[in-house]
């Protein structure tokens, strides 16, 4: 299984080519998608992700990559050397959360091993609504399993004691 990646490109940035993003900690998410505005799929079902970088303020799309050979979502066992769970993976590399509708334990695993930090949402949500579920979980103290997938070791806020 190949994945095709459509990415976008910035020729310049508006404060040098070396400028840090701003808006604080930034986060990039992929989501599952069928049809590039919802969060609609299973892992091993979706046909294309939505890759985002989104910070407490803002959020870019970067990147849509997509896959011809998935999941019929039966639950059945794939066949012997029937890789459809390595190929999402690799092409999720970088991110820091996944949303899925679902996720089976063997591609879990997978995508933990590759530090990405799995998310199961109950329902399809639209995509707009999952980066602003992220953006207010960056607010402030994000919850230790956010921090953890930032590779943060603490607090991002910290109170300055005056002397």
């Amino acid at each position: 299984m190949s994945a095709v990646h459509l990415q976008i490109i910035e020729t310049a940035r508006q404060n040098g080519a070396d400028a840090q993003p701003e808006g604080g900690p930034r986060l990039r998410i992929a989501i599952a998608t069928q049809d590039m505005k919802s969060l609609n799929a299973h892992f091993g079902s979706a046909r294309r992700f939505a890759i985002w970088e989104v910070s407490p303020t803002e959020a870019q799309f970067v990147e849509a990559v997509g896959f011809d050979d998935v999941s019929d979502e039966t639950g059945a066992h794939q066949t012997e050397g029937d890789d459809r769970i390595g190929p999402k993976v690799e092409a999720l590399a970088g991110c820091n959360l996944l949303f899925v509708l679902a996720i089976g334990g063997p591609a879990a695993a997978k995508v933990v091993r590759a530090h990405i930090h799995p998310v199961k949402l109950q329902a399809p949500e639209t995509i707009p609504a999952v980066i602003e579920r992220v953006q207010a979980m960056l607010v402030g103290n994000p919850p230790p399993w956010l921090r953890k997938a930032m590779g943060m070791k603490r607090a991002l806020d910290f109170l300055d004691e005056e002397d």
